[in-house]
């Protein structure tokens, strides 16, 4: 059959280049980002099952911190897998099933934990703003739902997203100046189309832009009503409590869309693929692992269970 009778690919893999142009930085990238990835998943399982044990952490706020740490997991073990493969096997190859799938799912869980982070936002200022309402506002059927939306919307627009490469024909070259089919490498997967990547390329720019500025207006628009009611508060001993509740919030979302707008910001060109690699790494790899550190050194109840968890066990080991 013809390439051009309806959107064909001869390609059937994809050759991921990585750090290869730096081979004496193999080991120890290895060791490093296998070291991050084990801490990443010690630490998010640790906040799940510190959320789960301690009844004092059963309230909204720890229960989306539950769900962006189960994010984390699921992000950073979408990609750094096969960043680990590539780093010590010859063969850097993904095959196109592979690579859209890979694709699919790290779209999928990063626009979800963006919304995920707005939903957060707006339990702060429910929080802040509403103290005394806080239980009824901020239900656990209304909870689940937020949770529930942000996964669904996740889903649909990485849907789109991936639909939008399927439909493209790719038949060479198939090397991609990347380490992963991710989120913000659409240029270097659409680069190799020998089709026109037009439409992808506006479906991209569309649904990235629009998931951008609704998370951040939702964030933005929840501080300024924050700091509004913190600005208020007569007692110091109020204006304490407040900030500690959304100083680890803070963090994070700055971290995140930092490195987001970061990577918006860098020019598609051959001079900017390490930046956009090295930012990368640090969205993909290093935040899920930072995430659980920011909350858990921040916070009273998570550093108290976590101290009894591992009393106990070591305890149990010893007896």
């Amino acid at each position: 059959m013809a390439l051009d009778e309806g959107n064909q690919s001869s390609v059937t893999l994809f050759i991921l280049l990585g750090f290869s142009e730096y081979p004496h930085l193999q080991a120890p990238l290895f060791l490093m980002f296998l070291t991050i990835y084990t801490v990443t998943l010690v630490g998010n399982l640790g906040i799940i099952a510190v959320v789960r044990i301690n009844p004092k952490l059963h309230t909204p706020m720890y229960f989306f911190l539950s769900h962006l740490s189960f994010l984390d997991i699921c992000y950073s073990s979408v990609f750094t897998p096969k960043l680990l493969e590539i780093l010590v096997m010859e063969d850097r190859s993904i095959s196109f099933k592979a690579c859209m799938v890979q694709f699919f799912f790290v779209c999928a869980f990063v626009i979800t934990e963006m919304f995920m982070l707005a939903v957060m936002a707006y339990d702060r200022f429910v929080a802040v703003c509403n103290p005394l309402l806080y239980t009824v506002a901020m239900s656990r059927k209304l909870c689940a739902l937020l949770v529930a939306g942000t996964y669904v919307w996740g889903g649909i627009c990485s849907l789109t997203l991936t639909y939008s490469l399927l439909e493209l024909s790719f038949c060479g070259p198939n090397i991609i100046h990347h380490f992963g089919c991710e989120y913000s490498a659409p240029p270097a997967i659409l680069s190799l189309s020998c089709s026109d990547p037009s439409f992808s390329q506006r479906m991209c720019l569309v649904i990235s832009t629009f998931n951008e500025a609704c998370s951040l207006l939702i964030i933005l628009a929840s501080y300024i009503f924050i700091v509004a009611t913190i600005v208020k508060m007569p007692s110091t001993g109020g204006l304490q409590k407040a900030f500690s509740t959304c100083a680890s919030h803070l963090t994070t979302i700055t971290i995140f869309h930092g490195i987001i707008l970061l990577l918006y910001c860098v020019p598609n060109s051959k001079s900017s693929w390490l930046l956009v690699k090295v930012a990368t790494v640090f969205f993909t790899v290093m935040i899920p692992m930072l995430n659980p550190l920011i909350y858990s050194l921040r916070n009273k109840d998570v550093k108290d269970t976590a101290r009894k968890l591992i009393h106990t066990k070591l305890l149990s080991h010893s007896m």
